[in-house]
């Protein structure tokens, strides 16, 4: 009986988010029976149910909105199949980890700009109007400035859905809210006779019964449908680790991302087999089948069966419901997904998590949806760089007679003579190799330094780790010095002497670690002292 609320609630949001494909509103009924069933036989997440999202609706529309509207339907269903490959091939190659590397900041500017566009782009539909735009920042406009094409009728439903669902938010009746925001303005218009108002079936014929199993034609297969793809395999696996962080098991058992992964892909392939639309982990389904009293997997899987009950019992009625209900069910949803609280926090905090918010959000608001993702990858790496870079500190390590060491600043110059030792907090990779170059002391106008350098814990050192590091021994070289390079794993070790850069650009030590912590350190610092003491 879980699944039961989710299916009835599966009606108004299955509807609307294929209206936000820009196709027959239908098959977002198809994906609402076959992801659930598909994703819940195949989740780690026992209580994640994976059906129709509006960021992979948005995405979805944006990828097939050039494809004519007798084709588009076709163009979807081979999307869905290809994200579902994508998934799944994410899942065999391991590939959960990676979504920790992209930035809070970054997801919540992109579903920020997810949630305007949903509100921008169905403000025609809720008012009536037929007027377009190249993307829902357009269309808004454009109907701001014809005002004469809003249809009274049409605005009057619509209103009164977002009033209904409004009302209703905060009573017993929540979770059937968005149900009956559909069914009281349709009966309203049906009852006046309200001609001018569409309906589902003006979209699209309601077909009788369920699909039939069938593979969509390659001869839509385009550049921008793989790119649209690729965007919503990326979106649906990004958001489904969030939702199965949100519904933990009930057994204790941890959620495997890997095998969550490849339980997206099983709906998707299920759900673009069957002619339904790409889904994923959904947040507000699976808090609606929790609060429901779901306890296993046969949650989501029965609410599946439930909607396609209720596709079988009721197919004609779906095709008489108003279409501004369904603009108006997405509205109010889009407004109560915004995180203004996490808005506000990100916006309190660092220069750059602001850049990033900003950025995706404007970026999401102008460009196709699978650009903005794009972006917000790419930007997403950029500043995982960037923050990498900015976290470098290089400090010197004063030995005492303990044998245990004072951290203090490392200072900007060498000291003719004198042995300093020197460790790095912070990544050695791309730009933070160049931050450490810019960190390092430097020998220029000292004579005889001997630099001890602790790389203890670095597994690999990239070619611009050897670059900088060759450069800072061939600049200690040249004014008499001697560049010791400490603390290195076994690996690290067998690295260095096959590259071989940094040994030939001056005079260097390399001193392997033990297991004792510090005493490779310390015995190539006193090495260091020793050496120096000789040039004296």
């Amino acid at each position: 009986m879980a699944g039961l609320p989710g299916a009835i609630s599966s009606v108004p949001d299955g509807m609307a988010a294929g209206v936000l494909a820009g196709v027959n509103p239908v098959h977002g009924l198809y994906a609402s029976i076959f992801g659930p069933v598909g994703g819940g036989l195949t989740a780690s997440s026992k209580l994640m149910v994976i059906t129709t999202t509006s960021a992979a609706a948005l995405a979805a529309g944006s990828a097939v909105a050039g494809v004519p509207p007798d084709r588009r339907s076709e163009a979807l269903f081979l999307l869905t199949l290809i994200a579902g490959g994508l998934m799944v091939v994410a899942a065999v190659l391991r590939l959960g980890r990676f979504t920790r590397f992209v930035p809070h900041s970054v997801m919540i500017g992109f579903l920020t700009g997810v949630a305007c566009n949903i509100v921008l782009g169905q403000l025609p539909d809720l008012a009536g109007s037929d007027v377009s735009g190249d993307f829902a920042l357009d269309k808004a406009w454009n109907l701001l400035l014809d005002l004469g094409s809003v249809d009274l009728a049409s605005l009057l439903a619509g209103a009164a859905a977002a009033a209904i669902l409004v009302v209703l938010a905060r009573s017993r009746l929540a979770p059937y809210s968005a149900l009956i925001g559909l069914v009281i303005p349709t009966v309203a218009v049906i009852a006046l006779e309200a001609a001018s108002v569409l309906r589902v079936r003006d979209v699209g014929h309601i077909p009788q019964g369920l699909p039939m199993p069938g593979l969509p034609h390659l001869s839509e297969l385009s550049v921008s449908l793989v790119s649209g793809a690729c965007a919503v395999a990326a979106l649906v696996l990004i958001q489904g680790a969030g939702v199965s962080e949100s519904a933990p098991n009930p057994d204790g058992s941890r959620s495997e991302p890997n095998r969550d992964f490849l339980a997206q892909g099983v709906g998707n392939l299920l759900s673009g087999l069957f002619r339904g639309q790409p889904v994923g982990g959904s947040v507000g389904q699976t808090a609606l089948s929790v609060a429901a009293g779901a306890r296993t997997r046969w949650a989501a899987i029965f609410s599946g069966i439930w909607m396609a009950i209720i596709l079988l019992a009721f197919s004609g009625i779906v095709g008489a419901v108003a279409m501004p209900t369904l603009a108006a069910v997405l509205i109010v949803a889009a407004i109560g997904s915004l995180r203004t609280g996490q808005l506000r926090a990100i916006m309190r905090t660092s220069r750059i998590s602001q850049i990033a918010v900003c950025a995706t959000f404007i970026a999401t608001l102008l460009l196709p949806v699978a650009a903005a993702v794009g972006l917000g990858v790419v930007f997403a790496l950029l500043m995982q760089l960037n923050r990498e870079a900015l976290d470098l500190r290089v400090v010197e390590l004063v030995p005492n007679d303990s044998g245990s060491f004072t951290e203090q600043p490392a200072a900007p110059r060498l000291e003719s003579r004198r042995a300093v030792l020197l460790d790095v907090y912070g990544s050695l990779y791309y730009a933070g190799a160049r931050t450490l170059q810019a960190h390092l002391p430097d020998p220029e106008g000292s004579v005889s330094p001997a630099v001890v350098l602790r790389l203890r814990g670095r597994a690999l050192l990239g070619a611009t780790s050897y670059a900088v590091l060759s450069d800072y021994a061939a600049r200690i070289a040249a004014v008499g010095g001697r560049f010791y390079l400490t603390g290195l794993d076994a690996e690290v070790l067998a690295q260095v002497q096959r590259n071989r850069t940094v040994e030939n650009a001056g005079d260097v030590r390399l001193f392997q670690a033990t297991e004792v912590i510090g005493e490779a350190s310390l015995t190539a610092y006193r090495h260091a002292e020793e050496w120096v003491s000789a040039q004296n």
